[in-house]
Protein backbone atom coordinates (compact mmCIF):
# COMPACT_ATOMS: atom_id res chain seq x y z
CA UNK A 1 0.00 0.00 0.00
CA UNK A 2 1.38 4.04 -0.97
CA UNK A 3 3.03 5.43 1.82
CA UNK A 4 -0.39 6.85 3.76
CA UNK A 5 -2.69 4.92 1.31
CA UNK A 6 -6.27 4.66 1.76
CA UNK A 7 -7.92 1.94 -0.13
CA UNK A 8 -11.40 1.22 -1.32
CA UNK A 9 -14.46 1.00 0.69
CA UNK A 10 -16.01 -2.56 1.07
CA UNK A 11 -19.07 -3.59 -0.85
CA UNK A 12 -17.78 -1.89 -4.33
CA UNK A 13 -16.18 -5.88 -5.12
CA UNK A 14 -16.44 -7.13 -8.54
CA UNK A 15 -19.69 -8.99 -7.91
CA UNK A 16 -20.79 -6.27 -6.73
CA UNK A 17 -20.44 -4.19 -10.06
CA UNK A 18 -21.87 -7.01 -12.32
CA UNK A 19 -24.65 -7.24 -10.07
CA UNK A 20 -25.67 -3.78 -10.20
CA UNK A 21 -24.07 -2.21 -13.32
CA UNK A 22 -22.18 -0.10 -11.03
CA UNK A 23 -25.09 2.11 -9.92
CA UNK A 24 -24.60 3.38 -6.69
CA UNK A 25 -26.60 3.73 -3.34
CA UNK A 26 -27.00 6.80 -1.16
CA UNK A 27 -24.83 4.48 1.32
CA UNK A 28 -22.11 4.01 -1.45
CA UNK A 29 -22.40 7.62 -2.27
CA UNK A 30 -21.44 8.15 1.75
CA UNK A 31 -18.94 5.93 1.82
CA UNK A 32 -16.75 6.96 -0.88
CA UNK A 33 -16.60 10.51 1.35
CA UNK A 34 -13.73 9.03 3.06
CA UNK A 35 -11.01 7.82 0.93
CA UNK A 36 -12.08 10.88 -1.07
CA UNK A 37 -10.59 13.26 2.21
CA UNK A 38 -7.19 11.25 2.03
CA UNK A 39 -7.28 11.92 -1.55
CA UNK A 40 -7.52 15.67 -1.78
CA UNK A 41 -5.51 16.16 1.47
CA UNK A 42 -2.81 14.03 -0.24
CA UNK A 43 -3.11 15.18 -3.65
CA UNK A 44 -2.73 18.62 -2.50
CA UNK A 45 0.48 18.07 -0.52
CA UNK A 46 1.69 16.93 -3.99
CA UNK A 47 0.88 19.51 -6.05
CA UNK A 48 2.72 21.62 -4.09
CA UNK A 49 5.27 19.88 -3.88
CA UNK A 50 5.09 19.34 -8.08
CA UNK A 51 5.05 23.59 -8.20
CA UNK A 52 7.86 23.57 -5.30
CA UNK A 53 9.90 21.50 -7.87
CA UNK A 54 10.34 18.88 -4.90
CA UNK A 55 10.38 15.78 -7.14
CA UNK A 56 11.03 12.32 -6.32
CA UNK A 57 13.68 9.78 -8.86
CA UNK A 58 10.96 7.19 -8.76
CA UNK A 59 11.23 5.51 -12.84
CA UNK A 60 12.01 2.78 -14.86
CA UNK A 61 14.38 1.93 -17.26
CA UNK A 62 12.04 2.20 -20.25
CA UNK A 63 15.42 1.07 -22.56
CA UNK A 64 15.71 -2.25 -21.00
CA UNK A 65 12.05 -2.77 -19.76
CA UNK A 66 10.38 -6.31 -21.20
CA UNK A 67 6.71 -5.29 -22.03
CA UNK A 68 4.49 -8.58 -21.87
CA UNK A 69 4.65 -10.37 -24.73
CA UNK A 70 2.37 -13.11 -24.45
CA UNK A 71 -0.06 -14.34 -26.70
CA UNK A 72 -2.78 -12.68 -24.72
CA UNK A 73 -1.02 -9.54 -24.12
CA UNK A 74 -0.20 -9.00 -27.74
CA UNK A 75 -4.13 -9.88 -28.57
CA UNK A 76 -5.11 -7.68 -26.39
CA UNK A 77 -2.91 -4.90 -27.68
CA UNK A 78 -4.09 -5.35 -31.21
CA UNK A 79 -7.92 -5.15 -29.57
CA UNK A 80 -6.69 -1.42 -28.25
CA UNK A 81 -5.12 -0.62 -31.20
CA UNK A 82 -8.54 -1.19 -32.94
CA UNK A 83 -10.84 -0.20 -30.36
CA UNK A 84 -9.72 3.14 -28.91
CA UNK A 85 -8.53 6.31 -30.23
CA UNK A 86 -5.10 7.54 -30.23
CA UNK A 87 -5.59 9.48 -26.79
CA UNK A 88 -6.41 6.70 -25.01
CA UNK A 89 -4.13 4.30 -26.37
CA UNK A 90 -1.84 6.33 -25.18
CA UNK A 91 -2.92 7.14 -22.08
CA UNK A 92 -3.38 3.09 -21.79
CA UNK A 93 0.70 2.46 -22.40
CA UNK A 94 1.28 5.57 -19.75
CA UNK A 95 -1.01 4.10 -17.29
CA UNK A 96 1.24 0.88 -17.33
CA UNK A 97 4.31 2.63 -17.17
CA UNK A 98 2.86 4.76 -14.43
CA UNK A 99 1.50 1.87 -12.75
CA UNK A 100 4.82 -0.04 -12.83
CA UNK A 101 7.12 2.97 -11.59
CA UNK A 102 4.50 3.47 -8.81
CA UNK A 103 4.41 -0.27 -7.73
CA UNK A 104 8.36 -0.39 -7.33
CA UNK A 105 8.45 2.68 -5.17
CA UNK A 106 5.79 0.70 -2.76
CA UNK A 107 7.28 -2.22 -3.38
CA UNK A 108 3.86 -3.95 -4.64
CA UNK A 109 4.25 -7.39 -6.46
CA UNK A 110 3.19 -6.50 -9.90
CA UNK A 111 1.65 -9.68 -12.00
CA UNK A 112 2.91 -7.53 -15.31
CA UNK A 113 1.09 -9.64 -17.93
CA UNK A 114 -2.65 -9.12 -15.73
CA UNK A 115 -1.76 -5.44 -14.95
CA UNK A 116 -0.64 -5.14 -18.87
CA UNK A 117 -3.96 -6.29 -20.23
CA UNK A 118 -6.02 -4.52 -17.73
CA UNK A 119 -3.94 -1.41 -18.42
CA UNK A 120 -4.76 -1.55 -22.23
CA UNK A 121 -8.41 -2.68 -21.72
CA UNK A 122 -9.15 -0.44 -18.59
CA UNK A 123 -11.03 2.31 -21.04
CA UNK A 124 -12.37 0.10 -24.12
CA UNK A 125 -16.02 1.73 -23.17
CA UNK A 126 -15.09 4.43 -22.03
CA UNK A 127 -15.77 5.91 -25.62
CA UNK A 128 -18.79 4.43 -25.72
CA UNK A 129 -20.91 4.62 -23.25
CA UNK A 130 -23.53 2.06 -22.38
CA UNK A 131 -26.78 4.10 -20.69
CA UNK A 132 -27.08 2.64 -17.05
CA UNK A 133 -24.16 0.82 -17.13
CA UNK A 134 -20.82 2.20 -15.44
CA UNK A 135 -18.07 2.18 -18.33
CA UNK A 136 -15.53 -0.06 -16.10
CA UNK A 137 -17.64 -2.50 -15.18
CA UNK A 138 -19.23 -2.96 -19.11
CA UNK A 139 -15.05 -2.56 -20.14
CA UNK A 140 -14.42 -5.28 -17.56
CA UNK A 141 -17.15 -7.98 -18.58
CA UNK A 142 -15.77 -7.55 -22.54
CA UNK A 143 -12.35 -7.98 -20.97
CA UNK A 144 -13.11 -11.18 -18.85
CA UNK A 145 -14.80 -12.34 -21.73
CA UNK A 146 -11.86 -11.62 -24.02
CA UNK A 147 -9.58 -13.40 -21.67
CA UNK A 148 -11.94 -16.13 -21.52
CA UNK A 149 -12.32 -16.87 -25.49
CA UNK A 150 -8.23 -17.08 -25.50
CA UNK A 151 -8.35 -20.03 -23.48
CA UNK A 152 -7.34 -18.03 -19.98
CA UNK A 153 -9.00 -19.95 -16.73
CA UNK A 154 -12.09 -18.31 -15.42
CA UNK A 155 -10.14 -17.33 -11.96
CA UNK A 156 -7.61 -15.32 -14.19
CA UNK A 157 -10.09 -13.71 -16.74
CA UNK A 158 -11.93 -12.53 -13.76
CA UNK A 159 -9.06 -10.83 -12.24
CA UNK A 160 -8.81 -9.28 -15.61
CA UNK A 161 -12.37 -7.98 -15.25
CA UNK A 162 -12.59 -6.74 -11.38
CA UNK A 163 -9.43 -4.52 -12.49
CA UNK A 164 -10.88 -3.04 -14.74
CA UNK A 165 -14.32 -2.47 -12.52
CA UNK A 166 -12.67 -1.60 -10.06
CA UNK A 167 -10.40 1.22 -10.83
CA UNK A 168 -12.66 4.41 -10.74
CA UNK A 169 -13.57 3.69 -7.09
CA UNK A 170 -12.43 6.24 -4.98
CA UNK A 171 -9.27 4.57 -2.37
CA UNK A 172 -8.72 1.79 -4.70
CA UNK A 173 -5.57 3.38 -5.73
CA UNK A 174 -4.15 2.92 -2.20
CA UNK A 175 -3.15 -0.78 -2.88
CA UNK A 176 -0.94 -1.53 -6.22
CA UNK A 177 -0.89 -5.08 -4.92
CA UNK A 178 -4.31 -5.07 -6.38
CA UNK A 179 -4.54 -4.96 -9.65
CA UNK A 180 -7.48 -2.58 -9.90
CA UNK A 181 -4.90 -0.39 -7.78
CA UNK A 182 -2.63 -0.36 -10.01
CA UNK A 183 -4.54 0.43 -12.74
CA UNK A 184 -6.10 2.89 -10.67
CA UNK A 185 -2.44 4.48 -9.59
CA UNK A 186 -1.13 4.52 -13.37
CA UNK A 187 -4.60 5.97 -14.93
CA UNK A 188 -4.79 8.95 -11.95
CA UNK A 189 -0.98 10.05 -12.89
CA UNK A 190 -2.01 10.39 -15.89
CA UNK A 191 -5.50 11.95 -15.50
CA UNK A 192 -5.21 14.26 -12.52
CA UNK A 193 -1.26 14.08 -11.45
CA UNK A 194 -1.67 12.20 -8.58
CA UNK A 195 1.20 11.24 -6.62
CA UNK A 196 3.39 12.59 -10.28
CA UNK A 197 5.60 14.50 -7.49
CA UNK A 198 7.06 10.92 -6.63
CA UNK A 199 8.46 10.83 -9.92
CA UNK A 200 11.63 11.94 -11.36
CA UNK A 201 10.34 14.69 -13.99
CA UNK A 202 13.02 13.77 -16.84
CA UNK A 203 11.82 10.44 -16.59
CA UNK A 204 8.27 11.75 -16.79
CA UNK A 205 9.26 13.53 -20.10
CA UNK A 206 10.25 10.48 -21.68
CA UNK A 207 7.21 8.36 -20.87
CA UNK A 208 5.49 11.60 -22.29
CA UNK A 209 7.60 11.75 -25.55
CA UNK A 210 7.05 7.69 -26.24
CA UNK A 211 3.32 8.11 -25.96
CA UNK A 212 2.26 12.23 -26.58
CA UNK A 213 -0.83 12.70 -24.85
CA UNK A 214 -2.58 14.40 -28.00
CA UNK A 215 -4.55 17.10 -26.35
CA UNK A 216 -6.31 13.72 -24.11
CA UNK A 217 -7.08 16.66 -21.50
CA UNK A 218 -10.10 17.86 -23.78
CA UNK A 219 -10.98 14.51 -25.02
CA UNK A 220 -11.04 13.34 -21.64
CA UNK A 221 -13.61 15.59 -20.03
CA UNK A 222 -15.36 15.23 -22.99
CA UNK A 223 -15.82 11.25 -22.38
CA UNK A 224 -16.04 12.04 -18.95
CA UNK A 225 -18.98 14.00 -19.16
CA UNK A 226 -20.95 11.70 -21.86
CA UNK A 227 -19.96 9.08 -19.20
CA UNK A 228 -21.83 10.78 -16.47
CA UNK A 229 -24.90 11.51 -18.41
CA UNK A 230 -25.53 8.39 -19.68
CA UNK A 231 -25.27 7.13 -16.45
CA UNK A 232 -26.42 9.29 -14.00
CA UNK A 233 -25.80 6.68 -10.49
CA UNK A 234 -22.46 5.77 -11.81
CA UNK A 235 -19.03 6.40 -10.16
CA UNK A 236 -18.22 9.17 -13.02
CA UNK A 237 -21.12 11.21 -12.48
CA UNK A 238 -19.99 11.06 -8.74
CA UNK A 239 -16.42 11.93 -9.41
CA UNK A 240 -17.65 15.17 -11.52
CA UNK A 241 -20.11 16.38 -8.95
CA UNK A 242 -18.38 15.59 -5.35
CA UNK A 243 -14.31 14.94 -6.19
CA UNK A 244 -13.96 17.64 -8.52
CA UNK A 245 -12.84 16.07 -11.48
CA UNK A 246 -13.46 18.67 -14.08
CA UNK A 247 -10.89 21.10 -12.26
CA UNK A 248 -8.72 17.67 -11.67
CA UNK A 249 -8.43 17.30 -15.13
CA UNK A 250 -7.90 21.01 -16.21
CA UNK A 251 -5.06 21.80 -13.29
CA UNK A 252 -3.28 18.34 -14.03
CA UNK A 253 0.72 19.52 -14.45
CA UNK A 254 0.91 18.50 -18.20
CA UNK A 255 1.51 20.55 -20.87
CA UNK A 256 -1.00 19.50 -23.98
Amino acid sequence: MAAGGSAAPPGFDYAWAKATGGALTSAQRRQLLTPLAHVVVSHAIGRLRVALGWRGAGGIDLDRMRWPDSQLARDAEQQAREELSPHMLQHSYRTFLFGLALAALDDAPVDHELVYVASLLHDLNLEQPTPGHCFAVVGGERAEQFALQRGVSSERAAAIGAAISGHITVGAAGNLADPAGFVSAGAFVDVAGVRLHELHPAWVEQVLRRHPRLGFRGHLLTAFAAEAAAVPDGRIHWCLRYAGFKPLVRLAPFAE
